[in-house]
């Protein structure tokens, strides 16, 4: 039986203060990944990625929307709530392995203090230490200081500290950043495991198409919403909620924005046809 959960959004809006005005990073962003599912999350920098993950990990509260972790609805509990989900059930990597792991601390004291802020929650079931370490490939490396470790390696036990308490949901931004493709594929072959073998919820914001290639299923963010997904290989636009029908990126370059298209439909297959703006006149 999987141990992950299922994640969603609906509408999801996150404001932002920059300069004197109100910048929304995003824009009604609907979002479902399955339990014991493994997903890509794709975009240009600046499209929302990273606050999306800071939402779906309890970092950031949004504007609008709502966001489910399994039944409940993340965005309406309570902070000492939410800080109790992120020390078990959620857990999130923040990009660069050195911001999730304490410096004065190994590698087994990184897994350990982990646990210890699950326990002192109320978990009571957490695997041992060195089972953990074994799970991602550093039990080896289990006493060494962290300025001992390779950036491969450091990512490793970055990895062993976000997993210590079996959490139901991973979510990682862009854990392979910077590492050579050794070290890249060490760390994705990790995560999948941790995904396989204990039904983990796994949502890995990268960059990289490389990565996104390894990845089962991926989501497109652009300008705040949903633009698109892979799956397979194969890219699909999707509807949102509302109605809209973002393009990819190939098709806007025939399809500027402010075209106008018409939609027709022959049996199963709808056709977009644009037109000129004088109302009437196929281009």
């Amino acid at each position: 039986m999987s141990r992950g959960l299922p994640l969603s959004t609906r509408g999801l809006v996150h404001l932002y203060h920059s300069d004197g005005h109100d910048v929304a990073a995003l824009s009604g962003v609907d979002l479902h990944v399955a339990a014991g599912e493994l997903v890509g999350l794709l975009g240009p920098s600046g499209a929302g990625k990273s606050t999306l993950l800071n939402l779906l990990g309890g970092l950031l509260r949004p504007s609008a929307g709502r966001i489910f972790l399994g039944d409940v609805e993340l965005s309406k509990v309570a902070d000492r709530d939410v800080d109790r989900l992120r020390s078990r059930t959620i857990s999130l990597m923040l990009q660069g392995a050195a911001r999730n792991l304490l410096p004065y601390f190994g590698v087994r004291e990184n897994v350990a203090y982990a646990q210890l802020v699950a326990r002192a929650s109320g978990a009571t079931d957490l695997p041992e230490v060195a089972q953990v370490l074994e799970t991602v490939g550093m039990l080896a490396r289990a006493d060494a200081p962290l300025g001992s470790l390779t950036p491969g390696q450091l990512q490793l036990a970055a990895v062993a500290a976000a997993v210590a308490t079996e959490p139901a949901v991973l979510l990682a931004d862009e854990p392979t950043s910077q590492l050579d493709h050794r070290a890249r594929d060490a760390v994705l072959d990790t995560i999948a495991r941790i995904n396989r073998e204990l039904g983990t919820t796994v949502l890995i914001v990268t960059h990289d198409p490389e990565v996104a290639s390894r990845l089962p299923r991926t989501v497109t963010i652009r300008d705040g919403r949903i633009g698109g997904e892979g799956r397979s290989g194969e890219e699909y636009a999707v509807v949102t909620a509302d109605g809209f029908l973002p393009l990819p990126g190939h098709v806007l370059d025939d399809l500027p924005p402010g075209t106008l298209v018409r939609l027709e439909r022959d049996d199963e297959v709808y056709r977009v046809l644009p037109v000129d703006r004088r109302p009437g006149t196929a281009r």
